[in-house]
């Protein structure tokens, strides 16, 4: 039995936040049932990435929307509505990722949906919460990671802002919603009552910064400052950051300049100058020394050396990797006879169990009829 079986999820969301949180929840044993607008559903299913579409929705979609039911219903329209407010009744948790207002237009918002069904748990995702100057800008990814001070934090001094090349704002924000969801789980057990859970984007990025943002605060409110080269991390001394060899990268992390210089007969640091205020002269000279030979070599010498070290893959190295394999996070779902592909799995085992998925996203109101009969939603 999964964790989550007999927990009944609404989601009303689109994109990648919401969804991919009512993703966890589903891969946990959770029946998701997903909200969508007639015929054409949710705008997600027009979301590509490198425009990978299978059927009439892309990869994307797909790919964070697998293990769910769909119901499609005019939130428009009274009967529409009428619908939901029943489903209600029956759910155990409902979570959307609309703008501030948009579920109190429809008459759908927490004290709402707390009347009907007092033991409900309504999670809230938004872009920057429903208060202050910036409650109604756009609650994208790219957006707020510039925002929030990320975008400084990597790549080299010279550079330019760079942000992660990832939905990273989106997929820790979801599972933050995920946390909190659960935690009222176990509350509910013991009160019986059921929660409100509001998260948002500009706050798990704060979260996530909490080591950074906690150095600046503490530190005059100094601006952080990047290593001049090779460096992944803008407060953290020599000689943490990447490094070119003759054939690759190799990245080193955390490690005594004494220590290291003496396994790579080079002298990197001469008396007790500091590693941080003078990282860029210590990692210059670390770096001239490691492109005198490939990084295999470098790595077989550290790793025995037991110095923090690893070297740089991309996708096509990294999976072909044994160390990849055995993890068996990938997994194929199959569509129809014709259409599979591949993706990941939940990441989280129990009791020595992985789980894998085996059912497919739905098509737009796919399961609308099948959910109307089961909960009687035709009847007046």
């Amino acid at each position: 039995m999964k964790p989550l079986e007999n927990i009944t999820v609404l989601e009303f969301c689109q994109y990648m936040s919401g969804p991919s949180s009512a993703l966890r929840l589903a891969d946990l044993g959770a029946r998701v049932i997903k909200i969508e607008r007639p015929v054409t559903g949710e705008n997600g299913r027009q979301l590509s990435i490198k425009n990978n579409f299978l059927d009439d929705s892309s990869l994307l979609f797909h790919t964070i929307n697998r293990n769910k039911e769909s119901f499609t219903a005019d939130l428009k329209s009274e009967e529409g509505i009428r619908k939901i407010k029943r489903l209600i009744r029956h759910a155990d948790v409902l979570i959307h990722n609309f703008r501030p207002g948009v579920m109190e237009k429809l008459q759908l918002d927490y004290e709402n949906a707390k009347a009907i069904n007092p033991k409900i748990i309504y999670g809230v995702i938004t872009g920057y919460g429903n208060k202050g100057p910036w409650k109604n800008k756009p609650g994208q990814d790219l957006l707020i990671q510039s925002i929030s001070g990320l975008t400084w934090l990597s790549g080299n001094k010279n550079d330019p802002p760079v942000p992660f090349g990832l939905s990273v704002a989106d997929y820790l924000c979801g599972t933050h919603l995920v946390q909190g969801i659960l935690a009222s789980l176990i509350k509910r057990n013991k009160t019986k009552a059921g929660s409100l859970v509001e998260v948002n984007l500009l706050s798990s990025l704060i979260d996530l910064q909490f080591e950074v943002i906690t150095t600046f605060l503490n530190n005059d409110l100094q601006q952080q400052e990047r290593a001049l080269n090779g460096n992944g991390h803008a407060y953290l001394a020599a000689p943490y950051g990447i490094y070119k060899t003759r054939n690759g990268h190799i990245v080193i992390a955390m490690t005594d300049l004494k220590h290291l210089g003496n396994i790579l007969n080079v002298e990197l640091i001469n008396g007790s100058i500091d590693s941080f205020t003078h990282r860029d002269e210590i990692m210059a000279k670390l770096q001239q020394h490691l492109l005198q030979n490939d990084a295999a070599h470098w790595i077989s010498l550290l790793e025995n050396a037991g110095v923090w070290c690893a070297e740089v893959l991309d996708y096509k190295q990294f999976t072909e990797q044994e160390g990849y394999k055995i993890t068996e996070m990938d997994q194929t779902i199959s569509l129809s006879e014709n259409i599979r592909y591949q993706t990941t799995r939940c990441p989280i085992r129990f009791d020595g169990e992985k789980y894998f998925s085996f059912r497919p996203a739905p098509a737009a109101g796919q399961h609308t009829a099948q959910i109307e009969e089961e909960f009687g939603l035709n009847t007046h």
